[in-house]
């Protein structure tokens, strides 16, 4: 009777943790990630309504941070805070930058913030280093659609660590996501704000189901992805030295001719 009066607590707790749970990792003290954003966005792979100028398509820098479970950036179907709001919008860093900060400083669940430059096009790469740790081996990070009115593409929390040991590499393909505070349909469309705010929902080639979206391929099953991200683990014999430039290629996503 002891033995389960003790076990039942720990069972429901176990219950409670969220699957991949970074306590369950016990891999060596740090990892240093190279970190590769290429943009497919090119008018061959979305053709309608491709921004040509003023301003053309590009992206903006990227901004991530490295963290536990206790933070999170961004989520899917839930509220875009301030900074993201700021960032998705404008480009603007700084709010979001300080809301890193400040989870940091109050239950540290921060352990690093990392940021890449801005890509001048719609396809192109960007790279820089991450660092992560045993307690905080999260990666979260978004980078903003130019122009739009508050779209982004980014990664959610993705666990670098498996059990005793860190990732060797990872490729994720993404897709565009609203942030939910801009009601604009199109890359152009003029600043609205969304009264009441809505949750961060992706965008897909039927949703929102509207002709004059800039996303809306309703001949489309799925949208080909607008980016990707590569990390690859950097081998202890390599710190120190540049990060290495991938050229990943970008695998054909083109929408065909018929459909364009």
């Amino acid at each position: 009777k002891v033995i389960w009066t003790l076990l039942v607590p720990i069972l429901g707790y176990a219950s409670s943790l969220p699957v991949g749970d970074d306590s369950l990792c016990t891999a060596e003290d740090l990892a240093k990630y190279s970190i590769i954003f290429t943009g497919k966005w090119s008018q061959t792979a979305f053709p309608k309504q491709y921004p040509l100028y003023r301003p053309p398509a590009q992206w903006s820098s990227l901004l991530g941070v490295t963290h536990s479970s206790d933070y999170s950036m961004w989520k899917k179907n839930e509220y875009a805070s301030n900074g993201v709001r700021d960032f998705a919008e404008k480009g603007e860093a700084w709010v979001l930058m300080k809301e890193i900060e400040e989870a940091g400083e109050k239950i540290q669940s921060v352990h690093g913030i990392f940021s890449a430059p801005a890509i001048s096009s719609g396809t192109g790469q960007t790279s820089t280093e991450l660092e992560v740790h045993p307690r905080h081996p999260l990666v979260s990070f978004v980078v903003r659609i130019v122009p739009s009115p508050d779209w982004f593409v980014g990664i959610d929390s993705l666990n670098l660590c498996e059990g005793d040991h860190w990732v060797e590499e990872v490729s994720v393909d993404l897709f565009p996501y609203d942030a939910g505070t801009d009601s604009g349909f199109t890359f152009s469309s003029p600043n609205f704000a969304t009264i009441p705010q809505d949750t961060v929902t992706e965008i897909t080639c039927s949703s929102p189901s509207h002709p004059a979206n800039s996303f809306y391929y309703p001949k489309l099953k799925i949208l080909p992805p607008i980016a990707q991200v590569t990390m690859v683990k950097i081998k202890k014999s390599q710190l120190g030295l540049p990060a290495p430039y991938l050229n990943v290629q970008a695998k054909r996503n083109e929408i065909t001719d018929t459909v364009s």
